[in-house]
């Protein structure tokens, strides 16, 4: 029986059921009504709500989606959503704000993304319930993902007095030779449903502070936290005067975002998602030869070598397969062992399986919640299954739990070779392949590479040699390549993403910022005589 915070599961949910229903006769069958839930209201979420901010908020014109929470499938509040008519007026007002916004010198920008951090640590624990409410993800990780946005806020505040610029020697005399960096004026921001916050945040932040506006089109499952959120940004922007429409949402299908894929009017594109629809995203960028960064996704391997530290592996192993119920882009999809602590580590991680607490994500004590909707089940039954036809051993898991929501169990896979297709393919569910490793760190760097993507790695080992083997031009080809510490868990600090089929984007720290911005070689000339560079004469 998998462990459940103070109960059984299929007890857990029947509390959580009795919870959520308590007063739906009383008032109505959206949880933002019910007594129990009228913090959400503090976020100004009410039982209908705007789904485009263009400056204003505004009905859209699209269809009425309701949010739903995963742990039992029950309604939260609705949203009237845009289409692509209500683009339009967003992109205007959009593009009419970064006027404003451009001119605004940036270390006050930085101030004003400052205050939207100080903003965004007011309403933490609110908005890390609400993510555990309509994502599913446990309450600290939805708390800890708004610290991503905040932490990002306060790495910008520095960058907006530290954008660098470059004065070159000029080999003319009476000549300057500078670079000269400006904002590529309006960024469009597609967000996934896992982390609706945080990259919204890593984006805009950098973006704000380089003198771009923004436009947010999120995941459609996760339109409340959105909401949430701008109405943050919205308010920030009011009291200092600015024009909201600076930073514009507009909640909707996917025409609005391929709209935005095709628009010249977007200058960067930043697009989270699958790699089948990133790929979608890159060509119709490209054909019109704009700017973008796309984040896909993340086949990513945790390798153990015979010298590693076992309890730092089960630790680590444990939160990067199950963590968010496995629905991270950097969530450990393989784990391959060496074989001479391959039964240590395997018996390590079930029992380490058994004590996870499953059950409602707002309650304390819980580390994993639901699937965030039937659409994650389906794939986790289909993934199971694929893994039984080729001939995989569950060692743990591999059910759908009983009981309303979106509940699966984690699941651990032996019995599959390094080059199945199965393992090769990225699965967005809690499910762990478990491989044997016979070879040495060679081999284990080559399995790591095989798959189409390039998000995250890690190894864990003691060795030097094998530590900068591992981090060197023949080691991981990943965009994030670590070392004892597993795939999951990125800090703000250094630019994330990836390469191959990851799309290559950065975005958060390091240089990331160099995206958002356009880059000028300016040669100035404040003599009286005009000589050409080469030593050219043209008399």
């Amino acid at each position: 029986m998998l462990r459940v915070a103070g109960s059984t599961l299929n007890q857990s949910l029947r509390v959580a059921r009795r919870t959520f229903s308590t007063t739906s006769v009383k008032a109505s069958d959206l949880l933002v009504d019910q007594p129990e839930f009228e913090w959400l209201k503090e976020l100004g979420l009410k039982s209908d709500n705007e789904g485009v901010f263009d400056g204003t908020w505004r009905k859209g014109k699209g269809p009425v989606v309701t949010s739903l929470c995963p742990t039992n499938n029950l309604p939260i509040a609705r949203v009237s959503t845009g289409n692509v008519d209500d683009y339009s007026s967003v992109i205007r007002n959009c593009r009419e704000a970064w006027k404003v916004w451009a001119d605004v010198p940036a270390p006050h920008r930085g101030e004003i993304v400052r205050q939207i951090g100080h903003a965004l640590r007011e309403k933490k624990i609110l908005l890390g319930n609400l993510e555990a409410l309509e994502v599913g993800k446990i309450a600290v990780e939805g708390a800890g993902e708004v610290q991503e946005f905040i932490d990002i806020c306060d790495y910008a505040v520095g960058l907006s007095r530290m954008l660098p610029g470059q004065v070159f020697p000029s080999e003319r005399p009476g000549h300057a030779l500078i670079e000269n960096w400006n904002p590529v004026g309006v960024v469009g921001i597609i967000t996934a449903f896992n982390f609706p916050v945080a990259v919204y945040g890593w984006n805009t932040a950098i973006a704000l502070t380089c003198g771009n506006s923004v436009i947010w089109k999120p995941a459609p499952t996760v339109n409340l936290s959105t909401i949430a959120t701008q109405r943050i940004m919205e308010q920030v922007l009011v009291e200092n005067d600015l024009p909201p429409a600076v930073c514009s949402l507009i909640c909707s299908g996917s025409d609005v975002g391929e709209k935005m894929s095709h628009d010249p009017r977007i200058d960067l594109l930043s697009f989270t998602g699958s790699t089948a629809v990133g790929r979608k995203v890159g060509v119709a960028v490209q054909e019109r030869f704009g700017r973008k960064i796309l984040e896909l996704g993340g086949n990513n391997a945790i390798i153990v070598l015979e010298d590693a530290d076992l309890d730092m592996v089960t630790v680590g192993s444990l939160f990067a397969s199950v963590g968010t119920q496995g629905q991270r882009c950097t969530s450990a999809r393989r784990l391959i062992l060496h074989e001479s602590v391959y039964d240590s580590v395997l018996n390590k991680l079930k029992k380490a399986y058994g004590q996870v607490r499953i059950g409602n994500p707002l309650h304390d004590g819980v580390l994993y919640g639901p699937m965030h909707n039937q659409a994650g089940v389906d794939l986790f039954q289909a993934t199971v299954e694929k893994a039984k036809k080729f001939g995989g051993t569950i060692e743990y898991g591999g059910n759908v739990m009983d009981g309303p929501g979106n509940f699966v169990e984690p699941t651990i896979v032996t019995g599959l070779t390094h080059d199945c297709p199965l393992v090769l393919e990225e699965s967005f569910v809690p499910v762990l392949y478990v491989l044997k490793l016979e070879g040495d760190l060679d081999s284990a760097i080559q399995w790591n590479n095989e798959v189409d993507q390039g998000l995250t790695s890690s190894v864990f080992t003691q060795s030097l040699s094998n530590i900068f083997k591992w981090i060197g031009p023949k080691g991981s080809d990943c965009g994030i390549v670590n070392v004892n510490i597993p795939t999951s868990g990125a800090e703000i600090g250094g630019a994330f993403g990836g390469e191959k089929h990851t799309g290559g984007g950065r975005e958060s720290g390091s240089d990331a910022w160099k995206q958002y911005m356009r880059r000028s070689t300016c040669t100035i000339n404040y003599s009286k005589d005009l000589p050409l560079s080469q030593g050219i004469k043209f008399d």
